[in-house]
């Protein structure tokens, strides 16, 4: 598998799972084109757009970092002008940039919910439409979304507010599959089955116990590097687990990923166990 020569264009990417998938794709020598908000740092949380690209370029790709909002369509089309402009063309496409709250639709002010759906759901839709059309004819064109699969028991169809958001994500991936099934651009889907050691898990889901039970975001990268691999053209369509698809590869030990090596991990939201089906560790 080798992502070498290939052009990605990612949203979200300054820190976190993001970053980590960035950098995973730059290892054989990609493009990447990263667009995100933080163009100086923040308080609580780590790194900026440019250190973000600093290491990227470190890892071993070439970086072009973009100030924006993915909810402004223009700000979307500059940014997928300038990537196309410096490397030719987009290859992958990676909708990465989420905002958190997870209370309930009696907690959530309107602010906060249109900023969650600007964001998962007009982000996701802007970006992928910005980059399709330089995705056709390319070989093997990949869309990755980072969604949930949609559950719709009962016990999963909370909280309101984050669930809407994370659905539509999804919802907006499935659609756009079925849409360029012919044009062979794939578009998928992928979600951990656990805490994923991030700022927002820190800062908004329990501190550094939260973290402790968490897997690091190679978890994510990895997984993502080979979703972004296989044949668009046959592979779409699909929403993922992390954890599931390294199995599948014929990754034998997931406890490498672990922050904290045999403490108990946190299952995320929309999932019902840290493991694969029939997954024992070594």
């Amino acid at each position: 598998m080798s992502l070498s020569g290939k052009t990605m264009f990612i949203s979200g990417a300054s820190r976190g799972i993001g970053l980590a998938i960035a950098k995973r794709v730059a290892r054989d020598g990609a493009n990447i084109a990263l667009i995100a908000k933080t163009a100086e740092p923040h308080p609580k949380l780590p790194g900026t757009i440019y250190t973000a690209a600093k290491e990227i370029e470190d890892a071993g790709g070439n970086a072009l970092p973009i100030v924006g909002d993915i909810r402004d369509g223009d700000a979307v089309a500059s940014a997928v002008a300038q990537t196309v402009e410096q490397f030719g063309g987009i290859d992958i496409c990676v909708n990465n940039a989420s905002a958190i709250n997870l209370g309930s639709i009696t907690e959530v002010p309107l602010k906060r919910f249109d900023l969650m759906n600007g964001i998962q759901v007009r982000g996701t839709y802007a970006v992928s439409q910005a980059c399709i059309p330089h995705m056709r004819g390319r070989q093997n064109p990949h869309i990755l979304t980072l969604s949930p699969p949609i559950l719709l028991e009962p016990k999963w169809l909370k909280p309101t507010p984050y669930m809407m958001a994370k659905f539509g994500m999804t919802l907006c991936a499935l659609g756009i599959a079925q849409e360029l099934r012919d044009d062979g651009i794939a578009s998928n889907t992928l979600w951990p089955r656990t805490l994923v050691a991030t700022a927002a898990v820190r800062n908004l889901l329990g501190g550094e116990a939260a973290m402790a039970r968490a897997r690091k975001p190679e978890v994510y990268a990895d997984a993502a590097y080979v979703i972004l691999n296989k044949p668009a053209a046959e592979f779409t369509g699909n929403t993922l687990l992390c954890e599931d698809v390294l199995v599948d590869s014929g990754v034998t030990d997931l406890s490498v990923y672990d922050c904290t090596p045999g403490g108990e991990l946190g299952v995320d939201l929309w999932v019902e166990s840290p493991n694969p089906p029939g997954y024992r560790a070594p």
